[in-house]
């Protein structure tokens, strides 16, 4: 189940990085008008409304006065109208189109063209035309998106909600009914109390299922936290109101003033210090568990550098890889005019020199993002691939002290 987990985990650190790697690229476009189009589909939007809409566009586009404009629209428009025949309704969270003529060298332009499945939902159609391609909206959605569970609580009232990357998602909110203290005497206050005691308990027990059940059905759920005033929360989790693989997974509890929808914000901002450290705890173990390797005179179950990593991956030795979010390298296979061939990695394509003849520019056969390709050789072998963010100490010291490239190992190779 970890395995499986850590896999999962593993795809989604991917996915975020490709979709980073595109906006960075995208967003560094520009174009010599108001040229480029971007086009948001959210996944409830009808494939066929989108296409009529972009055909209007597309006969509107004819009115444009600069005739280089005029073209460039109609280009792009046309080339997105190919592409939804591609589509009968959007992915799970939408998609988005980038089209347009950017500017190169000189007078020259060229026609790019993106396409793109965000990792969130997209919320609103939008059809714009601009001399950047508008991608203000898609950073929010590089921020991590790990679920948790959200539970505040006290004997008037519960709220249960789920924190999705940082969008809060309101479950039930419910008022408990239970009846408030009194200053009667005698047997009919001891009676009292022991009703109040009862429906305290059936409402506890209410919100535990509540919370349970919906964060049972959340397959990659981190955690829970749990927050409200005073000392009912405390009891709330001592009781075991909740299920037992829920309370595995709990964080700690939080004092909050509310338990309604704002006493979801206010838990999240109180925990936010443990939420964070979480993420930092894997990137420091992980860093950890690499230099005491590193520190065996023998060099223990570790190696570092891309050449070593990667022969170490070649012979299935690797467990864990670690790559830095940092790199910003390509993987380039070429073919030069002399017959050498070869594979290298560099910062550019443009930067790919045959040994033999230095001046020549070799033929580009086949290039790639470095951790793209580091991900492909690491699923070969079944090892885990642990992107570490520049942000953290430990991310820091892999990309400055190792190149961004190091790995814990299965078994001894020699490979140092």
């Amino acid at each position: 189940m970890a395995q499986v987990e850590a896999v999962n985990d593993s795809m989604m650190e991917k996915r975020r990085y490709d979709f980073k790697r595109a906006l960075e690229e995208i967003r560094d476009l520009k174009g010599r008008g108001t040229e480029l189009v971007s086009v948001y589909i959210p996944p409830e939007k009808q494939i066929f409304d989108v296409a009529n809409y972009l055909r209007s566009e597309l006969s509107q586009s004819q009115n444009i006065k600069s005739k280089r404009t005029n073209k460039a629209v109609s280009g792009a428009l046309e080339s997105i109208l190919a592409r939804l025949k591609y589509f009968k309704t959007p992915p799970a969270n939408g998609l988005i189109f980038f089209v347009g003529e950017v500017a190169t060298v000189g007078d020259q332009t060229k026609q790019v063209q993106f396409t793109l499945e965000p990792p969130e939902p997209i919320t609103t159609f939008m059809y714009r035309c601009d001399s950047e391609f508008y991608t203000e909206k898609l950073w929010d959605m590089l921020d991590e998106k790990k679920t948790f569970g959200l539970v505040v609580v006290d004997r008037a009232e519960a709220t249960i909600g789920l924190l999705k990357g940082k969008r809060i998602v309101p479950v039930k909110n419910f008022p408990s009914l239970v009846p408030s203290k009194h200053s009667r005497g005698g047997q009919s206050s001891v009676r009292f109390e022991r009703l109040i005691e009862i429906a305290a308990h059936e409402f506890f027990k209410k919100v535990g299922e509540v919370a349970s059940e919906t964060f049972l059905n959340e397959p990659d759920l981190k955690g829970v936290l749990i927050g409200g005033p005073g000392a009912t929360k405390e009891f709330f989790v001592k009781e075991g109101y909740l299920h037992h693989e829920i309370q595995k997974k709990l964080i700690d509890t939080f004092d909050t003033g509310y338990t309604d929808e704002y006493g979801l914000k206010e838990l999240v901002e109180k925990a936010k210090d443990s939420l964070q450290e979480l993420d930092l705890m894997r990137e420091k173990q992980l860093m950890q568990r690499l230099l005491e390797e590193i520190r065996k005179t023998d060099g223990g179950l570790s190696t570092y550098g891309e050449q070593q990593v990667r022969k170490a991956l070649e012979i299935g030795a690797v467990d864990i890889l670690l790559l830095s979010e940092g790199l910003r390298k390509v993987r380039v296979k070429y073919q030069c005019s002399c017959g050498n061939s070869g594979e290298v990695t560099v910062a550019r394509e443009e930067d790919v020199k045959c040994p033999n003849c230095p001046d020549s520019s070799p033929e580009i056969i086949e290039s790639k993002d470095i951790i793209d390709d580091f991900y492909e050789e690491a699923e070969k072998v079944g090892t885990t691939v642990e992107l570490l963010s520049v942000d953290s100490e430990e991310g820091e010291m892999l990309m400055k002290a190792f190149g961004g490239f190091a790995a814990i190992l299965r078994f001894t190779t020699g490979v140092m």
